[in-house]
């Protein structure tokens, strides 16, 4: 899953990032909203956590823009603005949802499952299954249709969330790229692959396909 972050405070911002990033979402910081509009308009994102203060264009401008363009992408207001007149605006303009500051991290992941469920999300639910292999996206927890409980660490629980959303689904090393790692981060040319590997060690031989110059794919509904 990718975030937007647009939050132009340093400490704020990395503290966001580090918490995002512990709960395997590939997290992409900008500190403006002309740099946030630039990259929702190039990249694909399943939420933007967007702060109002923001120098030059604020993050209502911002969400003005958004939406004008089309763009339904969930936005979820993370501000210090605590009058009911800003919950309004942000709302008005747009926004799934408004969290003042200072919040509790986990308040924030809770809102950001709520929001993508609300939308109707392929991201959104508690368990994602094929049948034979599942996933507690809280609680970062395998199981396979025997009933063996793996805990996952964060790259494989990410690779693996990636590939449960869609089973059947082909998915390249860019895609799974895409939905791990956020901007600025290194990317070692085999950490699919080894992650993959691990799964694959831990769940079964066949829990993840490989379809050979293509991707990987997680069979659909295998223990119908």
């Amino acid at each position: 899953m990718r975030v937007l972050l647009v939050e132009d405070d340093p400490m704020v911002g990395a503290a966001l990032v580090g918490r995002l990033e512990d709960e395997a979402y590939a997290v992409d910081w900008v500190q403006d909203a002309v740099t946030g509009l630039a990259s929702v308009g190039t990249h694909t994102y399943d939420v933007v956590l967007l702060d109002l203060g923001l120098p030059g264009l604020d993050g209502a401008g911002f969400l003005s823009r958004l939406r004008a363009t089309g763009n339904e992408v969930p936005v979820i207001v993370v501000t210090a603005r605590d009058g009911v007149d800003s919950r309004v605006a942000g709302l008005d303009l747009g926004a799934d949802d408004y969290l003042v500051k200072p919040f509790d991290s986990a308040e924030l992941m809770a809102r950001v499952r709520a929001v993508l469920r609300r939308r109707g999300s392929d991201h959104a639910d508690a368990v994602l299954t094929n049948g034979r292999v599942s996933l507690d996206v809280a609680r970062h927890l395998a199981w396979t249709v025997d009933g063996e409980q793996v805990d996952l660490p964060r790259r494989e629980f990410a690779v693996l969330r990636a590939l449960l959303t869609r089973p059947g689904v082909i998915l390249s090393r860019d895609d799974l790229e895409h939905r791990v790692y956020g901007w600025g981060q290194e990317v070692e040319s085999n950490a699919v692959e080894y992650a993959i590997h691990r799964l694959r060690a831990k769940l079964g031989a066949d829990t993840i396909r490989n379809v050979r110059g293509v991707g990987w794919t997680v069979p659909k509904d295998t223990a119908r």
